[in-house]
């Protein structure tokens, strides 16, 4: 956790720090006393802080600590409902809407086929009916308690302005300025970003660590990258291209015009049935990041690795190991990311949740 200060200017941020340490917490909740030990803030600033958040109705008291002697202390805890966010994901092939709480559990989830390629006014029907249904469900959260719907497709794009670029197979939403269109047809905020970089703040969100790199291989093959906490986008928001390195010069053309990227020799060897030489040429794809960010972990996701998980997992750590054979460094762990569960959709409803827990996402 950072420290807090005890200046009015950077109120926002304490509370930020607090939510964090209580959303961490979950039901058993924490004390004032224990929030001003760990933020390094006054007990009055945590009880101003406190006060609040209670007054917005985000925290509630949930019992009190066995005294030791003294006054019991009052253990506060995170109020989930208090808060709501919508996820999207955005695929090539899939559409799929998740309904968020403030501690990340997912209160409801719809799911439909949907061609990315059908045009966008086609497109963006479907995301807004889907909304408007997960928001209608039994589940359905108080309008009042919306933050928002985060949306995750497929790069590459502008995370920045909520405008897509050339999306690699699906050149007409070149300079389609999707955040803006939806946030008018849908009436609130909207955030967009890549599929793999949401997942990789859910990911974050959830505890995995400060530097590791999330491969998501489905219909296509990217990479979200946490670096120091943070995700990592790039100065033009474009880091994360993972699937168009190149590491066969004479290999097959893949769809982003370059020949033997990853990406177009692994959907090669899974759709020959070689699931081993998939996972062998991803682990090779994986072994250059590596090296290039001496990331902590490695996390894997997406559909074609969930219909392979042991043998994808495998074949990669297979080569890292390799790698780490030959350097001397330490073993870097592979392991599937959230198994069964939305990754990328979860992660999308996190762009609007992680904020209020300090979170920097764009």
């Amino acid at each position: 956790m950072g420290q807090g200060a005890n200046l009015l200017a950077v109120r926002s941020h304490n509370a930020a720090l607090v939510l964090e340490l209580l959303r961490r917490a979950g039901a058993e909740g924490v004390s004032r006393l224990e929030l001003a030990e760990r933020t390094g803030l006054t007990p009055q600033a945590v009880s101003k802080i406190t006060g609040r958040l209670r007054d917005e109705g985000m925290v509630s008291e949930a019992g009190r600590l066995v005294s030791t002697g003294g006054k019991p202390r009052t253990v506060l805890r995170l109020v989930p409902e208090a808060g709501h966010a919508v996820g999207v994901h955005l695929d090539r092939d899939e559409l799929r809407v998740v309904l968020v709480d403030l501690a990340g559990a997912v209160v409801d989830e719809r799911r439909t086929a949907m061609d990315l390629g059908a045009g966008a006014e086609a497109v963006v029907g479907r995301v807004v009916a889907l909304v408007t249904e997960v928001l209608g469900g039994d589940a359905a959260a108080d309008v009042r308690s919306l933050l928002g719907v985060g949306v995750a497709l497929p790069g590459p794009l502008d995370h920045v302005r909520g405008v897509l670029h050339r999306v690699t197979g699906f050149p007409e939403w070149d300079g389609f300025p999707l955040r803006d269109v939806l946030a008018r047809r849908l009436e609130m905020p909207v955030v967009v970003d890549k599929d793999t970089n949401a997942a990789a703040l859910g990911l974050a969100v959830a505890g995995e660590g400060r530097s590791f790199a999330y491969l998501h291989f489905a219909v296509g093959l990217g990479c979200g990258l946490v670096i120091g906490g943070a995700v990592h986008r790039g100065a033009r928001t474009g880091a994360g291209e993972f699937g168009h390195q190149v590491v066969q010069l004479d290999g097959p053309v893949c769809e982003c015009g370059n020949r033997g990227c990853v990406e177009a020799l692994c959907l090669a060897a899974v759709a020959r049935g070689d699931v081993e030489e998939a996972a062998r040429v991803l682990g090779v794809g994986a072994s250059n990041l590596v090296a290039l960010l001496d990331v902590d972990l490695v996390l894997l996701g997406g559909r074609i690795v969930a219909g392979e998980p042991e043998r994808f997992v495998r074949g990669v750590a297979e080569v890292l190991a390799e790698r780490a054979r030959r350097t001397g460094d330490q073993v870097v762990p592979v392991r599937i990311a959230f198994d069964g569960r939305c990754v990328v959709a979860e992660g999308a409803a996190q762009l609007l949740l992680a904020p209020l827990f300090g979170r920097v996402v764009g």
